[in-house]
C-alpha cells in the first residue's frame, strides 16, 4: 500500500559540519563556532527548504586525547549550549523546528522540564529534546563523577527522569490559565497539579511553574540501538535518530519498534524513525564523488584515529596505520552505540587497515556515507521511504552550510516533484508539521474518564 505522508527532513549541526576536517573547508565559516549568525544562515536555508528541523548534537565535556589531534578537530573543543543556541535562533525563523540534546545523566528532571517549556514557549511550538543518557567518560568527571555510569544505571535513572519531565509538563492543564482580571483570578487551582514523585534517582515535589507549551509539550527525540532504548522509544520518543547501515537492517529496526507501541497505547504514526546519513551530492555522480574525496584529502590521519579511540575507548597511538586493526585492542562490548559498535567489529572483521578503518569512520561514523548525483540521492530516500525503512531523514552535511545548500538546490526539487516532500509546512508548530498527536494531559484525562 503506498504512503500517504510525506518525508521528514532535518538537519543535523555540528558547528562547521559533520566532517571532522569541515572547518578547513573554504565553504565554512572558520569563526562560526562563537557567531551565532553562522547558525542563522544554516538554519535560513533549512527553512527555506521546508525542512523540519536542525538537530543538534552535544557533549557538554571538551574531547580528550592526545593534544596534536585535539588541536586540529575543534567540534567537541569550541561549542555553544545547544538549548541556548536553538532558542536564539528560533527568534530568527518562523517555522523550522529545533531539537536540542541535553543528557539524563548531568540534570535534574526539574531544569530540563522549565528549559525545555520556556523554549518551547519563545519558539512558538517549536522545540524539541533529544533524550540521551551519555556514552563517554570525561563528561562525567565534570559533573561529579569519575567518569561514566554503567549502561543499565543510567537507563533507570534516564527512564524515570523522563516519567518525572513528563508529570512536570503537565502541571498545568491546557485550561488553567484563566487570567480573569475582572475576578482577580490568573489561574484554575484546580487545574494545577503538584507532582509528588518519590522515587529511586529522584524526589520532584512540583509543579512546574510554566504553563503547558503550544504544542502540549516538547517533542521527544531519541537514539540508541540497545534492548532498552528500543523500549524506552516506543514508549516515549516521537523522533528516533537510528543509523542508516542498510536497507534490510534499518527496515527490521523500524518494524521492531513501532511493533512495541501498541502496548503502551501508541499508534506508530506517533514516532517518526529518521536514519541519520551523510550526503555528497553533485549534479553527477563525478562531482558528488569529486566533493567526498576533497573532504577526506582535508582530514588529518591524527584527527581521525582520535575519532575511533574516542569512540572505542581504547588507545590505538603506535599502531601500523596500514596494518590490519589490532584486535587485542577491540573492547568486548559497546560503551556507547550497540549499533555503530557492530558496524565497526564487521568492517574490521574483512582485513581493512586501521587506516582505512579511520576514513571508513571518518564519513560514516553515525550514518550512512551516500555520494552520488541528485537523482541517485533521491532514489535512496525514496526507495527507503516507500519499503518502511524510514520515515525521513536527517541530514550529516560534510560542510555547513555548503553541502546543505547543495542538498537543497539540487535534491529537494526532486523530492517535490516527486511528491515526496513538502513545498508549505502543513502548520506552526514542529508537532503539526511532524504529523503528530496532541499529547493529553493526564489529569484532564483521568477526570474525563471519572466523569464517563
Amino acid at each position: 500500500m503506498a504512503r500517504t505522508d510525506k518525508l521528514k527532513l532535518g538537519t543535523f549541526v555540528y558547528t562547521f559540519g559533520f566532517h571532522p576536517a569541515a572547518w578547513l573547508h573554504p565553504g565554512s565559516d572558520v569563526n562560526g563556532a562563537n557567531d551565532i549568525a553562522h547558525l542563522a544562515r544554516v538554519a535560513a536555508v533549512s527553512e527555506a527548504a521546508k525542512f523540519d528541523f536542525m538537530f543538534f548534537a552535544d557533549s557538554p565535556a571538551a574531547a580528550v586525547g592526545h593534544p596534536e589531534a585535539l588541536a586540529r578537530q575543534p567540534t567537541k573543543m569550541n561549542r555553544f549550549e545547544p538549548i541556548t543556541a536553538i532558542t536564539a535562533l528560533s527568534m530568527v525563523t518562523e517555522n523550522l523546528g529545533f531539537v536540542a540534546t541535553a543528557s539524563t545523566s548531568y540534570y535534574e528532571p526539574y531544569n530540563i522540564a522549565r528549559l525545555y517549556a520556556s523554549a518551547d514557549h519563545i519558539s512558538g511550538g517549536r522545540i524539541c529534546w533529544n533524550v540521551v543518557t551519555s556514552d563517554h567518560d570525561e563528561t562525567g568527571y565534570n559533573y561529579n563523577r569519575q567518569g561514566l555510569d554503567p549502561h543499565a544505571d543510567r537507563y533507570d535513572r534516564g527512564e524515570e527522569f523522563l516519567d518525572v519531565v513528563f508529570g512536570l509538563w503537565d502541571s498545568f492543564e491546557d485550561d488553567a490559565l484563566l487570567l480573569d482580571r475582572e475576578n482577580g483570578l490568573y489561574h484554575d487551582h484546580t487545574r494545577l497539579h503538584q507532582l509528588d514523585h518519590a522515587g529511586p534517582h529522584f524526589q520532584v515535589l512540583g509543579p512546574l511553574n510554566i504553563a503547558r507549551t503550544p504544542q502540549g509539550r516538547p517533542v521527544i527525540a531519541q537514539a540508541g540501538g540497545s534492548e532498552r532504548g528500543r523500549e524506552l522509544a516506543a514508549r516515549t520518543a516521537e523522533i528516533v535518530f537510528s543509523l542508516a547501515s542498510n536497507i534490510d537492517k534499518n527496515r527490521a529496526f523500524y518494524k521492531d519498534v513501532k511493533s512495541r507501541m501498541a502496548k503502551y497505547g501508541r499508534d506508530p504514526g506517533d514516532l517518526k524513525i529518521m536514519p541519520g546519513i551523510v550526503i555528497n551530492v553533485g549534479e553527477t555522480r563525478e562531482e558528488g564523488e569529486a566533493r567526498a574525496r576533497e573532504m577526506v584529502d582535508l582530514m588529518h590521519p591524527e584527527v581521525g584515529l582520535l575519532m575511533l579511540q574516542e569512540f572505542l575507548e581504547t588507545d590505538l597511538h603506535g599502531s601500523d596505520l596500514d596494518a590490519p586493526f589490532p584486535m587485542e585492542r577491540m573492547p568486548e562490548k559497546a560503551k556507547g552505540s550497540v549499533a555503530m559498535f557492530e558496524e565497526v567489529r564487521e568492517f574490521v572483521t574483512q582485513g581493512h587497515t586501521l587506516r582505512e578503518l579511520i576514513t571508513h569512520y571518518a564519513r560514516k561514523h553515525t550514518g550512512n556515507g551516500l555520494t552520488g548525483s541528485y537523482m541517485e540521492v533521491a532514489d535512496f530516500m525514496q526507495e527507503w521511504f516507500e519499503a518502511e525503512a524510514a520515515d525521513g531523514f536527517i541530514l550529516m552535511c560534510p560542510t555547513l552550510p555548503a553541502s546543505l545548500e547543495d542538498f537543497t538546490r539540487l535534491v529537494v526539487p526532486e523530492l517535490q516533484r516527486r511528491g515526496l516532500f513538502r513545498e508549505t509546512y502543513e502548520g506552526a508548530t514542529l508537532r503539526e508539521n511532524l504529523g503528530l498527536s496532541w499529547p493529553e494531559n493526564r489529569y484532564t484525562l483521568a477526570r474525563g474518564t471519572a466523569a464517563g
